[in-house]
């Protein structure tokens, strides 16, 4: 059982590192660490600030990164299954690959954040802040964006299917060629005052 708080960590490696359900940081700072492969499952860290923290291939079921700050990390092929990653802030942080799978990001800061290639599958993400995020190709299929802020977003060519699009404006987006379901094309027409029938 590991439980820290206000701890810093710098320039550690902790390269397949297994982090369990007694595992629970609060404020602590991550600075230049590597998490290559780390695997965590019911870990807890909140109000923790990472920074040049690299994620690639780490694998993470259900735990808990709440209200903290990712700037300039890496999340090359990272997988998030079920995780809570709810008010948590992205800064300079490219997504390649990422998997996220069910889970809360609620009120999560991605403006700007580079999605290309990233997926996100049954995440819910309302009220999250997507203002100028690139996810051109990026896969966002039966998520909760319910009060998201989308405006900027560039989603060519993203997949959306069954997702709630109800904050979606196409006319402050760049949306050509993304992929809906016809549920979705009645919702954003309605919202455009079309009169359907």
């Amino acid at each position: 059982m590991v439980s820290e708080q206000d701890a810093v960590v710098r320039d550690e490696d902790w390269y397949g590192r297994e982090l369990g359900p007694g595992t629970a940081y609060s404020g602590c700072a991550f600075y230049d660490t590597d998490w290559t492969e780390v695997a965590s499952e019911g870990a807890v860290f909140d109000g923790c600030v990472f920074a040049g923290v690299r994620f690639n291939a780490s694998r993470h079921t259900g735990t808990a990164f709440t209200n903290c700050v990712f700037r300039s990390c890496v999340f090359f092929d990272t997988r998030f299954a079920q995780c809570k990653l709810v008010g948590s802030r992205f800064e300079r942080s490219p997504f390649t690959l990422l998997e996220a799978d069910g889970g809360d990001w609620s009120f999560a800061g991605l403006g700007g954040a580079d999605l290309r290639g990233a997926s996100f599958d049954g995440v819910r993400l309302r009220e999250a802040e997507l203002t100028g995020a690139d996810a051109q190709g990026a896969t966002l299929v039966r998520c909760d964006l319910s009060g998201a802020e989308l405006r900027g977003a560039r989603l060519r060519g993203a997949d959306l299917r069954g997702s709630d699009l109800s904050s979606l404006d196409p006319r402050t987006a760049e949306v050509a060629g993304a992929r809906i379901d016809p549920e979705q094309a009645v919702v954003i027409a309605t919202a455009l005052g079309f009169a359907l029938g």
